[in-house]
């Protein structure tokens, strides 16, 4: 791409952009749908990537032209770096938690069960406030539905990593009322009451599933084994059949195809074992796992069936896996087809009445390095170091995983491996990183959030994580925003004004 030297066209694209900001008004409708989009590890350079990836760097994402924008600052409540867990229950519960804790307050340290049992320390979600005020609620992932950003949603848990029982510590298992995110989803309120519940994770669900190809194990150090002899989706059809609910349970493309959604009131679809595939590698095909864009359109399709209206909370979590593997373009094109799916979101709703957000809750240690031309593959080299005389790639990592620590020892000397001989290009490329970990960590910077609708204008300036929660409430007139006061308690009010006033006024008599 060649710089564009003429004055007139830069001053012509500002000009459009004043035209666009002059033009911007306040839309103060009651929220009656609110969806959440929540890119697990997009920060900002992750955006900007994503941005260069789709269209180069004029190029805007579609959410990056919502009329409203904010950034959030994503520290915890005992942590300068975060994890998914405490951000995530920041985002949907209105508090700062610690590290690695779903969906209660910072008086329960991690792994502490008796402490998460408390009533006091529990934490009411967005989820449990909409459905308390007559909306129907729902959650899409492409993650295990129990994982920490899906989890807060629902479950009340000291440590992220009892998705289910075979994660968690005897003491724990034996205490009463200590159950596992899974057992929470189904058994529990809210979990049992969300309409919509789509995502990975039958290893979780069901004791003994098979272990295939096509659908495999997720048997990392992460992964969670379902060993109590559980079927936890037999559960949930029971649950709604002795309620005599409509409901569906879907397991792949064909499946969700062919939901019927007007008489679905209640959807599960569980698509994998684990996780979902990377979109790059998943199977499109009727056996396969449907994208995010498809999870998603059933979703609002299930959930705008309410004359009440919805909450809805969307994950992109595969944008942070393929960051903890080090792998940008995997990572980018995971955040590519968030996109997507809020591109389709806005074909299935109004700006009027649903206020529809896309944020992140961290981010990575992802950066864009000086100086690649403009229109060149962000996923390509920038230049040569004048350094050591090597190349180096537009995108690096701060930490990363065994791999990416790219040097090697040459005559006694250690030398950066150049990146020329690899193709650079590939959903497999590792970036080279400064530090090795055993995988790459967050970063601890601000993400940005992007607001469209009734109280978008909330959104405005740099917020504490946790404000997205009271601002949804307000915005939808849920939860402490419910709305006026009871008609008694009002009637009261009126009664004790008026016996003030005119105390006051035979007091200026005396």
């Amino acid at each position: 791409m060649k710089p564009v030297a003429n004055q007139a066209y830069w001053k012509e694209l500002a000009s459009e952009e004043l035209k666009e900001a002059l033009q911007v008004k306040w839309n103060t409708n009651t929220a009656k749908n609110v969806i959440l989009f929540v890119g697990d590890g997009m920060g900002p350079n992750t955006v900007t990537a994503t941005r260069i990836y789709k269209g180069g760097e004029s190029h805007k994402l579609v959410y990056e032209k919502f009329p409203h924008v904010g950034l959030l600052k994503t520290y915890s409540a005992n942590k300068m770096v975060p994890d998914s867990a405490c951000t995530a229950t920041a985002l949907f519960c209105g508090v700062k938690v610690n590290q690695e804790t779903i969906g209660v307050d910072a008086t329960v340290k991690h792994r502490d069960c008796i402490a998460s049992l408390n009533p006091e320390a529990r934490l009411k979600s967005l989820a449990a406030i909409a459905l308390e005020a007559g909306k129907r609620a729902g959650l899409v992932t492409t993650m295990r539905v129990t994982h920490a950003t899906p989890a807060p949603m629902y479950a009340h848990s000291a440590d992220r990593k009892w998705e289910c029982d075979g994660k968690m510590p005897a003491a724990a298992l034996a205490t009463k009322g200590c159950k596992d995110h899974a057992r929470q989803l189904i058994e529990d309120w809210p979990g049992r009451d969300l309409h919509v519940i789509m995502g990975g994770g039958r290893q979780v669900l069901v004791s003994n599933v098979t272990n295939s190809s096509a659908d495999p194990y997720d048997s990392s150090r992460w992964g969670c084994f379902r060993k109590d002899g559980r079927d936890l989706i037999e559960t949930y059809r029971k649950d709604k059949e002795r309620r005599t609910l409509k409901y569906s349970i879907v397991t792949n493309n064909k499946e969700l195809k062919a939901l019927d959604e007007k008489n679905t009131d209640y959807l599960l679809g569980i698509f994998a074992n684990g996780h979902l595939n990377f979109e790059y590698q998943r199977d499109k095909g009727p056996a396969g796992s449907p994208s995010l864009s498809e999870m998603v359109e059933a979703a609002i399709k299930v959930l705008r069936q309410s004359k009440t209206g919805y909450f809805l909370m969307v994950e992109g979590g595969n944008i942070d896996m393929a960051h903890h593997r080090g792998r940008a373009k995997t990572a980018v094109d995971e955040a590519a087809a968030m996109e997507d799916a809020v591109r389709r979101t806005l074909e299935l709703t109004e700006e009027k009445d649903t206020l529809l957000l896309v944020t992140s809750d961290h981010t990575h240690t992802l950066s864009i390095n000086g100086y690649p031309l403009r229109g060149t593959n962000i996923f390509g080299i920038a230049a040569k170091s004048p350094y050591d005389g090597l190349t180096y790639t537009t995108l690096s990592y701060g930490t990363g995983g065994p791999g990416s620590f790219q040097y090697e020892v040459v005559a006694e000397r250690v030398i950066r491996k150049a990146p020329s001989y690899n193709d650079t290009d590939s959903f497999e490329y590792q970036q080279v990183a400064a530090i090795t970990l055993e995988e790459n960590s967050h970063g601890g910077g601000d993400v940005v959030i992007y607001a469209r609708g009734p109280h978008a204008h909330l959104f405005h300036n740099v917020h504490e994580q946790h404000y997205v929660y009271h601002a949804i409430s307000y915005a939808a007139k849920i939860g402490a925003h419910s709305g006026a006061p009871p008609r008694a308690t009002a009637k009261l009010s009126s009664i004790a004004a008026y016996i003030i006033f005119i105390a006051v006024w035979l007091d200026s008599l005396v």
